[in-house]
């Protein structure tokens, strides 16, 4: 979502790094840059004036223009206002999911327009809740005007394993809530998720809807849920619920689209309520806490490496890494491993998103278009493992032409991308068996370098060996 913000904000650092002092004509200009990115990222503009109002006031003063590195000291200055903006920084920045710290059933309302995925993160929620928290919960549609809404919901609920309302056809949103809310104190749940009505745009028979709900249910967390993709009106439309209804945090669906980035800069500035959680995707275990200083880090080309070891705890089978770590230290390693490990890293999500994940790479993002590293790739490897037969892929070196042309066939493949695959195996073998051959200290001593062929260069032109 921040790519093209990310890429003018590194732009603009990077000619700051060539100077080994900085003039506060230098830092000025670097602001002025700075403000043109995030207008052009669609932030609002009190936002930007706010933000960079603040990063003027800390970047221009001796501190940083006598600093060893001055523009690693404005690129900090930048991050922190970020981090302010975004919600953090502050002794409650409700930015580490949702409040559940009332007595059960706890009422969680979720409000928000037509077509902003509500319904959907509702059932996020509920696979969140009873998966990472242990929660009984029950999911209820309010929604009495779309056709089929209802019956949406309760289709999410059988995929994730948690229990929906019964519907009764007929029953206002109000008689609804009150049934939900019965149910949920006589079997014992500890949360429900109210999934209320939404509009194509906002009017009064909505907020008064809504309004009447949440004066009968008294919801602990009142979630607004809004569409990253629809830019500044996502804040109006956050502004409006915020001043007619009230809520308690919001939820950003599409952050994996090419939105701009600049609603969710804008979000907590213009409504005062903080951003919860975010929809990363279509899959229903793709929701996040949303963290002010990792956006920031993501935002400046920093990384997010902690929610990446986070994402990779979730989703990664441990018994099965440690059998794959054993084997490998005993230098077995096969084909059936392979296709072990593209499982797990396609359980992570899209390679793009993994890959943004770490620091520097925005720099490398053409690269990584170039070489057309998406998910599709992991699926034709696996297609082209699953075509081989079980004494191929422990034993690789038996395929040979023939064989080539019959696996690039049952997998609907080339022999090109066969050749590829076996290739890549390859290499993987190579480096786990001159990591097994190593040991501990040999790679201490050596580093990445020890891993690589002889004759091939690290990174700057330094040969490994």
């Amino acid at each position: 979502m921040f790519e093209a913000l990310s890429s003018k904000l590194n732009g603009v650092f990077d000619r700051l790094r060539r100077r080994g002092a900085l003039s506060e004509a230098d830092v000025q200009e670097a602001l002025r840059e700075v403000r043109v990115a995030l207008l052009e990222a669609d932030v609002a503009l009190p936002v930007v004036k706010d933000l960079t109002t603040k990063v003027r006031e800390r970047a221009v003063g001796a501190e940083v223009l006598k600093s060893v590195s001055p523009a690693q000291q404005v690129i900090k200055i930048v991050h922190d206002a970020l981090v302010e903006a975004l919600g953090g920084g502050e002794a409650d920045t409700g930015a580490r999911g949702l409040d559940l710290n009332a007595p059960a059933p706890v009422p969680v309302l979720m409000v928000g327009l037509q077509g902003s995925g509500k319904t959907t993160t509702s059932g996020k929620i509920a696979l969140r809740l009873k998966g990472r928290d242990k929660k009984k919960v029950l999911l209820a549609s309010l929604d009495v005007h779309r056709p089929a809404a209802q019956l949406q919901l309760e289709t999410l609920a059988k995929q994730v394993g948690v229990t929906s309302l019964p519907i009764v056809a007929g029953q206002t949103p109000l008689q609804i809530a009150e049934r939900a809310m019965d149910l949920a104190r006589r079997e014992l749940f500890d949360v429900v998720v109210l999934d209320t009505a939404g509009r194509l745009a906002i009017d009064d028979v909505l907020m008064a809807e809504v309004a009447e709900v949440k004066a009968f249910a008294k919801p602990h967390e009142t979630l607004l849920v809004v569409d990253a993709m629809t830019g500044q009106d996502a804040v109006n439309t956050a502004r409006a619920f915020q001043d007619k209804v009230g809520v308690t945090g919001i939820v950003m669906t599409r952050i994996d689209g090419d939105a701009r980035g600049g609603a969710a800069l804008s979000m907590r500035a213009v409504t005062g309520a903080p951003i919860k959680l975010l929809g990363a995707g279509e899959k229903l275990d793709a929701l996040e806490d949303f963290h002010p200083d990792r956006i920031a880090g993501r935002i400046l080309g920093m990384g997010d490496i902690v929610s990446l070891v986070e994402r990779a705890a979730e989703t990664i089978d441990r018994d099965e890494a440690e059998k794959l770590a054993a084997r490998m230290q005993k230098g077995q390693f096969s084909l059936e491993d392979y296709a072990s490990q593209l499982k797990q890293i396609g359980k992570m999500g899209s390679l793009s998103g993994i890959l943004g994940m770490l620091p520097g790479i925005g720099k490398m993002k053409q690269q990584i278009e170039d070489a057309n590293l998406d998910n599709s790739m992991l699926k034709r490897q696996a297609a082209i493992i699953s075509s081989m037969t079980p004494k191929e892929r422990r034993a690789p070196d038996i395929i040979k032409a023939s064989r080539k042309k019959r696996i690039a066939a049952g997998s609907g493949t080339s022999v090109q991308e066969v050749n590829r695959l076996l290739k890549n195996f390859d290499d993987m073998s190579a480096m786990m068996k001159r990591m097994n051959k190593l040991g501990q200290k040999g790679l201490m001593r050596g580093g990445l370098g020890a891993l690589l062929p002889k004759g091939m260069q690290m990174p700057g032109g330094r040969k490994p060996f």
